[in-house]
Parts: structure tokens; sequence; C-alpha cells
């Protein structure tokens, strides 16, 4: 039987540093495609979620700039948006480099709607960072206006905005249908989210965490599977610090064990990890955590954290 696998990719493994300009999103995406490519090759059925942040962080920017001359969208639309831009650059390339590869397999992307509860407490909490890293300066000034801000792991300033957890793909069925004979591209940025309303759906301003979609969906159409593409090659503890050491690997009750200890930072890797928990405990076998440089390794044990029971 074939295995299925769901791939999460961050981000900013779709945007090269610095100022993100058309070519340098091409060429980010094109060097990614590459990779997936690994995953088919090996018969793998595949899925694959991408991250959105920074992304959706320029959408609002723009909206900002320019809200004088065209009124503003509301957040759920720029995930929509996000979804439709970045999937079908990401749609197009993969497409190119399996016939590149002589690898007969179609490629779609689906614009995915994921239910979240209305009464979520991150409504009332943003958390999820978006959008570029601003000086403290500019932050300061953004929350004197009353838009939230945080610290991104040590990393910077960024904006931030509510976050709820997902709880049901509301296009499974569509997705195991299609992974069947396609590779899927689904539940860019974590989704699009919404939630249930007398019977109908409708769209609320967040931003869902990618990882927590992806464990989500891959659970839901019971994948073997899931790979989480970060910054960085392995997951650490002491991340940062003098004493900082990798994870080759751990299991279910280690990994629950360090998320207590706080070794796992908010808006880095905690959600990786939390997860990674929520897939292995819902029946998957394994999840592996690396960068997009590891993953040829990684696919055949050689690199990366691996995460079982």
């Amino acid at each position: 039987m074939t295995k299925t696998v769901v791939v999460s990719l961050g981000g900013n493994a779709l945007s090269s540093s610095g100022k993100v300009t058309y070519k340098k999103l091409v060429k980010s995406i094109e060097q990614v495609a590459a990779l997936l490519v690994l995953f088919v090759k090996k018969k793998y059925n595949l899925v694959v979620v991408f991250g959105s942040g920074p992304q959706v962080g320029a959408l609002l920017l723009q909206n900002e700039l320019a809200k004088k001359k065209v009124k503003p969208m509301p957040l759920d639309v720029l995930d929509a948006e996000v979804q439709g831009e970045l999937g079908y650059l990401l749609e197009q390339a993969l497409q190119n480099a399996l016939q590149k590869h002589r690898v007969k397999r179609r490629v779609v992307s689906l614009l995915t709607q994921v239910i979240v509860d209305k009464h979520d407490p991150m409504f009332a909490h943003p958390s999820k960072p978006v959008g570029s890293f601003l000086t403290k300066k500019k932050a300061m000034q953004l929350k004197r206006k009353g838009i939230p801000v945080m610290q991104d792991a040590g990393r910077g300033w960024r904006k931030v905005v509510p976050s709820p957890l997902p709880l049901a793909i509301d296009d499974v069925k569509v997705i195991k249908r299609l992974v069947k004979q396609n590779v899927v591209i689904a539940a860019g940025g974590g989704g699009i989210p919404v939630i249930k309303q007398r019977g109908k759906l409708k769209g609320v301003e967040a931003v869902i965490d990618k990882d927590l979609a992806s464990a989500l969906l891959a659970s839901s159409i019971k994948a073997s599977e899931l790979f989480i593409i970060t910054t960085v090659p392995f997951v650490y503890l002491d991340y940062k610090k003098k004493k900082q050491r990798k994870i080759k690997s751990m299991k279910v009750r280690q990994a629950k064990k360090y998320l207590r200890e706080g070794h796992f930072l908010p808006g880095s890797m905690r959600p990786k990890i939390r997860a990674a928990l929520n897939f292995l405990q819902k029946g998957g076998k394994k999840v592996t955590i690396t960068n997009t440089h590891s993953v040829s390794k990684a696919l055949v044990g050689k690199a990366g954290t691996k995460i079982s029971h």
C-alpha cells in the first residue's frame, strides 16, 4: 500500500531573505519544488501545505498603505489571496520539476477552508507573527496605535494576529480523493479560517498556524508521515544558548517533557512540536523536522529530528 506523507513548508522556505521580489519568490519556489520531487520519486502520495506569514504580512501592509484609495479586504480574504498566489506558483514549479524528471504525476492546488471555534480564546489574544521584522521603535509606534506586536522568538519584533486552533478540514473528502492520483497542495497558510454559523460557513479574521493545520490534515487523511520543513536542520534543546544541543530523535514522552520544561519557544518550535504530538497521538507513525538543505538526507534517515512513538 502506498504511503501518504504531508509536507509542511515554512513560509520563509518560499521566500528568500531581504526584500521579496517576484523573481526571488519564483526562484525560491523552484528550489522547493525540486525537493518535493524527491518525495514523489520515493513513491509517496504527497500533500503539500505551505506557510504564508511573510506574504500575508505584505498584503496587510498593502492594505494599510492603500486604504485611502482602495477599501481594505478582511484577513480571511487575504488568506485566500495568498493561497491562490503561492499555490499557483508552487503548482506550476512542481509540475515542471516532475516533467523534468519524467514523473507522470499531476499537481493540483486547492483553496482550503479550515473550521475553527468562534469562541476560541485566541481571538482575544493575538499571537501569530506575520509580515517582516520591525525595529523596536516602529513596533512601539504600532502598539500605541492599537496594533498588536510582539517579540518573535528572540529574533525581533513583528505584528501579530489571532491564531485559533484548527478543528476540521472542510474539504478533506476532496483531498482524500485527489491524493490517490495527484500531488495535492492544500491548506496553504494554514487554510482559510471559517466558523459554522446556522449551518453555513463564514470567514473570520485570523491566521491558522500551518503546522497545526498540517497535523490535522495529515490525521484526517490518515497519512503515515509528517515532514515539517523549517529554518533549522534539527530541533534543539537550549536553542541559541551556549549549551545548545541538537536532538536526532525523540519519543513522544520525551517531546512532552521538553515541551513542559520550556525548551521550545512560542511562534517558533513550540507549535511544530505540538503539531507533531497531535499527529502521532491520532495514529501517525513518524514526524521529521528539518530544513530545506537537509531534506534529501532526512528522507533516508541521515538528517533531521525524528519523533515517533
